[in-house]
């Protein structure tokens, strides 16, 4: 009964990552994109209003090596 609750539970929480995984990537890229024209002030602020959590904003614009 275990495995099945195991294996059930590691679905449905996989799934839901997956998709917010996919979803800050597109932002993220987007945000990266924007930097020459916006700058990195605006591209920072788009992925705060765009709920991205901070780390990995931080991440993602001030280490580019690091995405």
């Amino acid at each position: 009964m275990s495995s099945e609750m195991n294996s059930n539970g590691a679905g449905n929480q996989g799934s839901a990552h997956i998709r917010t995984d996919f979803r800050t990537r597109d932002v993220v890229n987007q945000a990266v994109a924007a930097i020459p024209s916006l700058g990195l002030q605006q591209a920072a602020e788009f992925l705060s209003a765009m709920n991205v959590p901070p780390e990995v904003a931080i991440r993602a614009l001030a280490y580019p090596a690091k995405r």
